[in-house]
């Protein structure tokens, strides 16, 4: 195991060249002052963690480094040179490369397309391809990216797309590299690769900024922390001289509840939610989920385990009625809705938090107040007669941004300028308020801070007490070990087995690969 590995500090960080320095960095947007006289520092060979809340002033601190945004005032120095970074091509001509939470790739393109476009080599007047193929090659070879560079992008896994969004930057020798939540969408599998190919970049020279709101992450991959808060530096810490708490508490402002506190469940409550035999397909007309079998009690949380892409998106949504069940029946409180959609269910009692927020959970160009009345526009108080009552949808949206602490809490803000953490909050302000019977949270804390990771899970704790039944899908373990009462494992559609919140990694681990196909108590 490296000393980064376990949270120390690679050796002669400390005394490398400074490679990047960003000065009294300050970005407004309106009223908002996005960026307050920030000022950081990157050494060569260096991992620095970039920590905060969402809408801290992380990625817009980035996007100024990469040219996506000017600053108001401030200054970047790249190797002691003052630089003026107009777009990302003068980032890139400075050796500095992003890739960002959401990829750019072409899918329809290979992988070595991907990687040379717009800067293909070229054989006369057409692309080299055999060339492209080489380079792609070699530079796989050199920092260990497996990926085959004929491939087609669209036939890739996430982790091997995040792989080719890599390999462009070096491709284009960038010695300053920018990671924005790089494992928001990766398996544990996937992290723990990426952060090998992390080793041998810094090993190679190679500076790395690290955006990610996973505590644990960044104290087993980085060197120093710089942590943001409402905008501000309020510290930089060396990695192996903290903890999970410190980060959390220097990134909130006060003390956060890092583990899940829950009475035992009381047991014996009513079905609320079940599902017999039931068979889903995906867009490609594939088996999804084959033959799933669960029930959901009142009061308690079921988690559903597995990695990613083994039909939990698509068992949620037969569930929750957006996707049609190919065969099979599905219940709620003992009624057969097997035929109904969306929204008949909805009046039925059920919520459902989306794993998309972006695309199936919110409406972008909207506001919150219209975005709060998505599901209910159309009934009383909302609308009567035909005529629909902004100042009703705007005072109901208020009350519940409030309650959920969603910032800002103006109703008149469009969803798609809040942070991710916020928007998760405004979807289970509006899925919540309506008092629901039931409740499919899918991925609810994606891509959020530790802050409003800790929010979310008091909601549903909440909701438990309260006799609700939640079905639970994640990919955090963790996550899944300290909300449910009975957690099921999906391999490859099937539910391949049940097992205790104090189940073991390797018990969780060996399940998810598809290994001990029976279930077990």
């Amino acid at each position: 195991m490296s000393e980064r590995e376990t949270g120390g500090e690679t050796a002669g960080v400390a005394e490398a060249p400074v490679v990047l320095e960003m000065r009294g960095v300050t970005k407004t947007f309106g009223p908002v002052r996005a960026n307050d006289d920030i000022s950081i520092t990157l050494h060569r060979g260096e991992i620095l963690g970039l920590l905060g809340e969402n809408g801290a002033g992380k990625s817009t601190l980035m996007k100024i480094l990469y040219g996506l945004y000017s600053p108001d005032s401030g200054s970047v120095f790249v190797d002691g040179e003052e630089v003026r970074i107009r777009d990302p091509k003068d980032a890139v001509s400075l050796g500095i490369g992003m890739v960002h939470q959401h990829f750019t790739l072409i899918p329809p393109l290979t992988v070595a397309e991907n990687i040379v476009l717009g800067a293909e080599p070229r054989k006369g007047a057409s692309l080299d391809m055999e060339k492209a193929i080489k380079s792609t090659e070699e530079l796989c070879e050199r920092y260990g990216l497996r990926v085959n560079p004929r491939s087609r992008v669209a036939d890739l896994s996430v982790g091997e797309q995040q792989r080719v969004e890599i390999l462009k930057t070096l491709y284009r020798e960038a010695r300053i590299l920018i990671l924005d939540e790089p494992t928001a969408v990766l398996t544990p599998q996937e992290t723990e690769d990426l952060f090998s190919v992390l080793d041998e970049l810094v090993s190679d020279g190679l500076s790395i900024i690290l955006i990610t709101h996973k505590l644990g992450e960044l104290l087993g991959v980085s060197d120093e922390i710089t942590i943001i808060r409402d905008g501000k530096v309020v510290d930089t810490v060396k990695t192996a001289g903290t903890s999970e708490g410190d980060l959390a508490r220097l990134m909130v402002g006060r003390e956060v509840l890092l583990r899940v506190e829950k009475e035992p469940a009381k047991g014996g409550g009513e079905v609320r939610l079940a599902a017999e035999n039931l068979v889903v397909r995906s867009n490609t007309g594939a088996v999804a989920a084959g033959g799933v079998d669960l029930a959901v009690c009142a009061g308690e949380i079921l988690g559903i385990a597995g990695v990613d892409g083994n039909g939990q998106m698509e068992l949620a949504e037969a569930l929750a009625g957006v996707r049609p069940a190919e065969s099979g029946a599905v219940y709620i409180d003992g009624r057969d809705v097997t035929r109904l959609g969306a929204d008949a269910r909805q009046e039925l009692g059920l919520a459902y938090v989306p794993e998309d927020r972006g695309t199936k959970g919110l409406v972008q160009d909207f506001t919150l107040s219209e975005n709060n009345a998505l599901k209910t526009y159309d009934e009383p108080p909302f609308s009567k007669w035909g005529w629909i009552f902004p100042k009703a949808m705007r005072r109901s949206a208020a009350e519940n941004l409030r309650a959920y602490d969603v910032r800002p809490a103006n109703p008149d803000a469009r969803a798609g300028s809040l942070s991710g953490g916020n928007q998760q909050k405004a979807i289970l302000a509006r899925e919540l308020s309506g008092d629901p019977g039931v409740i499919i949270a899918a991925q609810p804390t994606r891509g959020v801070d530790v802050g409003a990771i800790e929010f979310i899970h008091r909601q549903l704790i909440k909701q438990r007490a309260e006799g609700k039944a939640i079905l639970l899908i994640s990919l955090e373990l963790e996550e899944v070990r300290s909300l449910s009462d009975r957690i099921l494992v999906l391999y490859a559609g099937k539910i391949v087995g049940e097992v205790g919140p104090d189940a073991t990694d390797e018990q969780l681990g060996l399940l998810m690969a598809g290994r001990g196909m029976e279930k077990s108590a």
